[in-house]
């Protein structure tokens, strides 16, 4: 395929993702590979931002659940966005592509505050953009804030990065019958609560018309895979 499917998307990576085989933390050598494939997806012509997830430092459920005021333990997990964002960016310049974190939440010691239209110049400017701090609110994922950039930027799709290499019926590692979709809409994912994503994140999608490509990040070039059409991947709307 010699054109990429999709010209400009959000790339959601999860805090797991980037913790890769340690299951928690910060893996560098994971991080590395995420950046190279993200670098060789640029240099397809796509323009990219990346939203990063922060459970494999924090997640906000599961300290609220320890007595925590939800509010403030979102707002935890939201910091811990920020320094997988930073991580990530270092190693999206190291690999030799200009980056830059914006965060929802202001702490200009650190990094960019979000506003649409400074963000929108990094993407013509060919900055990949590393999207961190949530929406800045609690109570919503980062699944939800991947495809409000993504609504915001005008980009064609939200690229889905998993463990798993699409969408199931249920979960493939504890269900021999789980049943891969090729494809399936955003209603559809709402209605069969499908825990790929959260239900507010397909409705958002959905509204805005928005597909989600949901594919395993295990793959070296998984990444650029999906964008030259050749990726195993499920579909969502579309």
């Amino acid at each position: 395929m010699a054109n990429p499917a999709y010209q400009r998307v959000i790339v959601k990576v999860s805090g797991e993702a980037l913790a890769g085989p340690e299951g928690h933390g910060i893996h560098q050598p994971t991080i590395d590979r995420i950046a190279a494939d993200l670098l060789r997806s640029r240099a397809l012509g796509v323009a990219l931002g990346v939203v990063v997830g922060g459970g494999n430092i924090l997640r906000g459920v599961a300290v609220s659940g320890a007595g925590l005021p939800r509010a403030t333990a979102d707002a935890m997990g939201m910091l811990a966005t920020v320094v997988n964002a930073l991580v990530l960016e270092a190693a999206i310049e190291r690999a030799g592509a200009p980056a830059r974190t914006m965060s929802a939440l202001t702490m200009p010691q650190v990094c960019e505050t979000y506003e649409r239209q400074r963000a929108l110049r990094h993407f013509a400017d060919g900055r990949i953009v590393v999207f961190a701090g949530g929406t800045g609110n609690p109570f919503f994922t980062t699944d939800t804030t991947a495809v409000l950039r993504a609504a915001e930027m005008d980009c064609d799709a939200v690229l889905k990065a998993t463990n798993v290499d699409g969408v199931y019926s249920a979960d493939p590692r504890k269900d021999r019958n789980a049943r891969r979709f090729d494809r399936i809409s955003h209603q559809e994912a709402i209605e069969r609560d499908l825990r790929v994503m959260d239900a507010t994140a397909f409705a958002l999608a959905r509204e805005n018309l928005m597909p989600i490509i949901v594919f395993s990040i295990a793959a070296p070039d998984a990444i650029e895979a999906v964008l030259r059409g050749r990726g195993r991947a499920t579909i969502v709307g579309g």
